[in-house]
């Protein structure tokens, strides 16, 4: 897979993405490449003799991939010198026009689409995460054929947005290296070339992306052409889309889609990848609870832990003190990270340093003191109640009268003042204060990936979580994870999807075991 740094497609830069169709989200270039060679490699036969100069894949690449047919033809024939009549479309195929070797190239074309078209699921999948994150989406094509070789890749409801040979002539659209076709895409996505993405495999089609002012231009490289690809205009290239990164806006969460009404997209990534889970404790394997000490953890919770721990890389990533859930959950196979990942305990109780453990410590007497403080001016506020954990101090309001919550925020933000090293953060009815330094749930699945082993082009993270400090875990791995906010409501989110309780949190645990115990055999 390709090593280069993968470019980010960021919603709030981008709109819309398009995608070329033949080597892009379907394997039918090396189709098209076959048919131009057979049709050539005859006509040149019959004119020069045994002798002549067969087609090659570099004639392919630069004088007819990504073309409109009779453009390739007439390419391809100035290359080597050749003029021909244009004839008109209805040339019988083989007849020595422009037109009627285009004609005889699209009968063999067509011979081989009869036999079945294989779509590329990474390029699939690509799209559906796209589509998830809001995104626009549509496929080009020079291709009067796009229609059935889409239909033949079982991918005919992929796009809303298609513009293929047939709308180019419908227009009067110039193929490629013109960019009409790709801003004529962008205008059915009601967007602007500046904040549009193309994505191309051939060289005409990354220097029509180029010379149309497109945001973003993706080369696709099929066949270790990457320099090309990049001379020709392309600002990124990649053998494998599923290495991009998608980074969307927070979307209400009631706008995201159910996870297990949208298991098919899930279970389409999961196919082909390792997932390593990552999971918030309270509100996601446990109900929200009046008293935080009574969030126990049910029985079934814990067998569809265990199911999951033995086939995937599991690890709760809570703003609970670590003890407090290695002691609820009571898995071995679990890796666990407390106080948002300041506090780590890997399987069988073996320590998982995350290097900055003397960094971190120097924190604790700053909390120590803020803790003893918050303890004695939140005790004049009914309901009011402090947890110290051993990076964070949690200030619970949820047994507070809404008249006094004020009052609870104006004595946290009174000790925030007199603490420079802490910095506040919210949640479901508690405000806390953690170490102000660049670290969160975020950084911790990030750095947990590396340390385990786990940041591969192929490995998923998944990450479940109900709450505001969950956010940042949500919007780190939106580029390359997948993000599920359990709860509803107005609130925005970087997930990509969403369950409403904590029974759906299990349904999804099983789900995820059993499609991994399938993949494994």
């Amino acid at each position: 897979m390709s090593r280069e740094p993968a470019a980010v497609i960021d919603r709030e830069r981008f709109d819309a993405v398009v995608f070329d169709m033949d080597g892009v989200i379907t394997d039918t270039a090396r189709v098209h490449e076959a048919a131009w060679k057979r049709l050539f490699d005859n006509f040149l036969r019959e004119r020069d003799g045994e002798g002549f100069v067969p087609f090659s894949a570099e004639d392919y690449r630069s004088h007819v991939d990504g073309k409109p047919r009779y453009d390739g033809v007439r390419d391809f024939l100035a290359s080597r010198g050749i003029t021909l009549p244009e004839g008109t479309a209805d040339d019988a195929p083989g007849t020595p026009t422009i037109q009627g070797l285009g004609n005889r190239k699209n009968e063999y074309f067509l011979a081989s689409l009869a036999e079945g078209v294989r779509p590329y699921p990474h390029g699939v999948a690509f799209v559906h995460r796209l589509q998830d994150a809001g995104f626009g989406t549509a496929i080009i094509s020079a291709s009067r054929n796009a229609a059935a070789v889409l239909q033949a890749a079982g991918l005919a409801d992929l796009f809303a947005v298609r513009v293929d040979g047939v709308v180019a002539a419908e227009l009067g659209l110039a193929g490629k290296p013109a960019p009409d076709v790709f801003i004529e895409a962008a205008r059915r996505l009601d967007t602007t070339p500046g904040r549009t993405v193309v994505v191309e495999d051939a060289l005409a089609g990354v220097e029509a992306g180029r010379t149309g002012g497109f945001g973003l231009v993706v080369g696709v490289d099929r066949t270790g052409q990457a320099r090309l690809l990049r001379e020709h205009g392309a600002d990124t290239v990649t053998d494998d889309l599923g290495a991009l990164r998608i980074v969307g806006p927070p979307r209400p969460i009631d706008s995201l889609p159910d996870a297990l009404d949208a298991w098919p997209h899930v279970a389409e990534r999961l196919r082909e990848a390792r997932p390593a889970i990552f999971l918030d404790y309270d509100g996601t394997l446990t109900p929200i609870v009046e008293r935080p000490e009574d969030a126990h953890l049910a029985p079934e919770m814990r067998a569809a832990l265990r199911r999951l721990s033995a086939v995937a890389p599991v690890a709760i990533v809570s703003g609970r003190d670590v003890g407090f859930v290695i002691d609820e959950v009571d898995l071995p196979d679990v890796y666990y990270l407390g106080s948002h990942g300041f506090d780590v305990v890997a399987p069988q109780g073996a320590s998982l340093s995350t290097g900055r453990e003397d960094e971190f410590r120097r924190f604790l007497p700053t909390l120590d003191e803020a803790e003893k403080s918050l303890s004695e001016t939140v005790a004049d506020i009914p309901g009011a109640r402090v947890e110290r954990k051993k990076y964070a101090i949690a200030v619970h309001y949820r047994q507070v009268a809404e008249n006094d919550v004020p009052a609870v925020e104006r004595v946290v933000d009174t000790e925030l003042d007199r603490r420079p090293l802490l910095r506040k953060s919210g949640g479901k009815k508690v405000f806390e204060l953690r170490p102000d330094i660049d670290w969160d749930k975020g950084r911790a699945v990030r750095w947990a990936l590396d340390a385990l082993g786990l940041a591969a082009d192929d490995v998923l993270p998944v990450y479940l979580g109900d709450d505001l400090t969950d956010e940042d875990a949500f919007a780190e791995i939106s580029g390359d994870g997948i993000g599920i906010v359990v709860g509803d409501g107005e609130r925005t989110s970087h997930a990509a999807y969403s369950v409403s309780t904590t029974d759906d949190v299990g349904a999804v645990l099983d789900r995820l075991a059993e499609a991994i115990e399938r993949s494994l055999g």
